[in-house]
């Protein structure tokens, strides 16, 4: 397109107190030549607002650098169409709150983002977004237990086609042996009858519903909104197209073997909670040992879980799984002495009723870590546990039963580890450390990256444990239920429901030719300029998504509708051939540049900082809001993640003559907190690379530095910008000053 840019420079929110709105307009006239500059009292406002859009009808303005607030407010209404080009600089939160007024540092602070806005105004692309012919909007639920009956059900009533694969002859999964739920309504103190019979009936007349029993998912292969799908069903073979899939395919529970001197395996009167549930469902419990009626029971919790011998977290349902048990006893039999040994009673919401209710109901209530199950010489079963108070042993009466509440282990956490292609010779060893694929034979992508989601350490599928449960790391696979985290039956329902939800926003947004998440609604997409590409293969390496595949010669294969558009292609790219209509390293490189310098004998450092738009740059909006006030000589660039951060950018700035290059980015690590996983983790290691460099150039690698930090840290930001240019000017001058 033709541009016909437009400069506004707002005055309100205290920006025009704090610095010469005027002298601004000289930046953008004197320098950069643009035709049409105005200021205003308040652009947001009625007024502002009708001189933006009478310039845009009759002046035919499609470019607008707002010089005012933050980029994170206002959106809608600085929204000019989508054939408008609009950057925003932020004067009001970054400088003229955080700064003091009239100050010739302030007013520099304010000339230097104007300059850079207006670079990326010019050097910004309208983007095309990428659009598949005939998108699939169908829904694949793999898994036919309550999250996934859930999610296909929906799914359906939402109005898209779905497709359920459950691998058994039967759809209910672990519903398949519970005799009663855990109460669900007032007053929370009766376990609930349920009909699954009537729920799978439900599902099976729906006539938007594909229901394959005895089945299971052969490969998926392609990408959001064309997955092709091949299922293998009683030797024949299906194929069918789907939008997004929900993997729901459950857990299991932990193998009572592995715990030993709890007596499973050595005493046939220690069962599991799921075997007694079958035995309430088939008639009633009996001693294994004898088949006599069962005169007295304990129930031993956390059998396996919350142990870092076993299962290291807490398995969310068994405390409530054995009151309920406990109930079946005592309704039965109100004299039947029951014992449940806890260390912890997670009975949360609602179950605290239920809780109460077994109290009345006269349960006895151990709080200890079991130590060991015995034969007591009689035939009988006694408990040993340590009070949780005193420390001192506790030792049951004769028990008729022992019950192991044993933890849940998903169906994700069977196989081996996958491995990464091994570089051949000549080729660089990829610096990503090795993923947490596991192959488990349930979705069998084909992905470069490997057949299954990356998962946590314990097996779960990995997530933005904060911003996005239920988002796995390939894009349009969302986990529900038990598979996805240890969960209740009510809760799963309820995962059930969400992830359905988001394929449904995946489908829609990306037949539209948008991302989902985080950057929901980015029309732009990495474009890769392949006569310079190496075949390096760091971009497929260090994707986080699996978004790009490789043909036979190593070439990249990306998959647009599977990129997250988080541009750590671009960061790894040392030939730089990946780009972004908005967003590329010659138009970062050139924003660097237009910065003014101060010479050294000004005494004015310069500090460019490289912001994550995640958590930082709304850290550094909030620390606006707050007043709180720091080193004017930074320079900030939001950028998509620091993992899109490419080197030359560091050679760049250090070639100017800036004195300090600061990176803030997302907490990584085990519990991460970076929007595109490996982020911040990708910038360290290479951050860590061109410090070596510029030790070799008596450069201080000190000049570098990477901070990681949440929204929440924003009252740190002030000491974090402030001791780090202590430190630029303890270094003194860059030497390449002046060059």
């Amino acid at each position: 397109m033709e541009k016909k840019p437009g400069v506004y420079i707002c005055a309100g929110c205290g920006i025009g107190s704090a610095m010469d709105v005027q002298a601004l307009t000289k930046v953008a006239v004197g320098e950069f030549k643009v035709p049409v500059c105005q200021t205003h009292e308040c652009l947001c406002g009625k007024e502002g607002l009708a001189l933006l859009h009478a310039h845009r009808s009759e002046s035919g303005i499609n470019t607008f650098v707002l010089a005012a607030c933050s980029q994170r407010v206002m959106t809608d209404v600085f929204d000019f169409g989508p054939d408008c080009i609009v950057e925003r600089v932020n004067l009001r939160e970054q400088v003229a709150w955080c700064h003091r007024p009239g100050e010739e540092d302030t007013l520099m602070m304010a000339e230097d983002q104007l300059r850079m806005g207006i670079i990326r105004a010019r050097e910004t692309e309208l983007p095309a977004p990428f659009c598949i012919e005939g998108p699939s909007r169908k829904v694949l639920v793999v898994g036919g237990g309550l999250a996934g009956i859930t999610a296909a059900r929906e799914a359906a009533k939402a109005g898209y086609e779905t497709v359920l694969v459950e691998k058994t002859d039967r759809l209910g999964g672990y519903l398949k042996g519970v005799h009663k739920l855990p109460p669900l309504g007032p007053p929370y103190e009766e376990p609930e009858e349920f009909n699954l019979e009537e729920l799978v009936r439900e599902l099976e007349e729906d006539s938007r519903v594909t229901v394959y029993t005895g089945a299971r998912v052969g490969r998926i292969s392609g990408a959001p909104c064309m997955f092709d799908v091949q299922i293998l069903q009683n030797g024949s073979e299906i194929r069918e197209r789907v939008g997004a899939v929900v993997l729901a395919t459950g857990s299991v529970p932990y193998d009572p073997q592995r715990l030993e001197g709890l007596g499973y395996g050595t005493y046939p009167d220690v069962i599991t909670a799921s075997e007694l549930e079958s035995m309430f469902q088939n008639g009633g419990p009996v001693r294994p040992s004898n088949g006599q009626p069962v005169k007295s029971v304990a129930f031993v919790l956390c059998a396996g879980s919350r142990d870092p011998r076993h299962l290291p977290y807490c398995s969310a349902a068994c405390c409530v799984e054995s009151l309920k048990q406990a109930k079946y006893f005592k309704a039965a039999d109100p004299a039947v002495p029951v014992y449940v040994f806890y260390r912890d009673l997670r009975a949360h919401g609602t179950y605290e009723l239920f809780y109460k209710e077994l109290q009345k109901d006269g349960v006895l209530f151990v709080r200890g870590s079991v130590t060991s199950v015995s034969d007591d010489g009689s035939g009988g079963l006694v408990v040993q546990s340590d009070d949780v108070l005193t420390g001192s042993p506790v030792l049951s009466e004769s028990i008729d039963l022992v019950v192991l509440a044993t933890g849940m282990v998903p169906t994700t956490a069977f196989g081996e580890p996958f491995k990464a292609q091994t570089p051949k010779e000549g080729e660089e060893e990829s610096s990503v450390p090795e993923d947490a694929v596991l192959i488990s034979n349930l979705l069998n992508l084909e992905y470069r990256q490997g057949p299954e989601l990356p998962a946590l350490k314990y097996g779960f599928p990995d997530s933005h444990f904060i911003c996005f449960p239920y988002e796995s790391r390939r894009t349009g696979i969302y986990a529900a239920g038990t598979v996805r985290a240890p969960m209740d039956y009510a809760r799963a329902e309820v995962d059930g429901t969400g992830a359905a939800l988001k394929a449904i926003q995946c489908v829609e947004m990306v037949a539209e030719g948008k991302a989902v998440h985080p950057r929901a609604g980015d029309l732009t997409y990495p474009e890769f300029f392949m006569q310079r590409c190496t075949q390096c293969k760091r971009c497929t390496e260090e994707c986080p998504f699996g978004a790009i595949n490789e043909d036979e010669k190593a070439n990249p294969l990306p998959n647009p509708t599977r990129c997250r558009r988080c541009g750590v292609c671009m960061g790894a790219c040392p030939e730089r051939i990946v780009s972004f209509k908005n967003y590329s390293v010659a138009m970062v490189g050139n924003m660097i540049k237009s910065m003014e310098v101060p010479e050294e004998d000004e005494e004015k450092p310069r500090i460019l900082v490289l912001v994550c738009e995640n958590d930082a740059y709304p850290a550094l909006d909030m620390a606006g809001i707050k007043r709180l006030s720091y080193n004017p000589w930074v320079r900030f660039i939001p950028v998509r993640c620091l993992g899109s951060i490419n080197l030359v950018w560091i050679a760049d700035a250090l070639s100017k003559g800036i004195d300090g290059i600061l990176l803030l980015g997302c907490k990584h690590g085990e519990n991460y907190q970076c929007h595109f996983i490996k982020g911040s983790e990708l910038a360290e290691i290479r951050m860590s690379k061109i410090q070596e460099t510029l030790n070799r150039l008596v450069l201080e690698s000190d000049r570098v530095r990477l901070e990681q930090i949440s929204v929440a840290d924003y009252p740190r930001l002030p000491g974090i910008l402030d001791e780090f240019a202590a430190r630029v000017q303890e270094l003194g001058a860059n030497p390449y000053k002046g060059f």
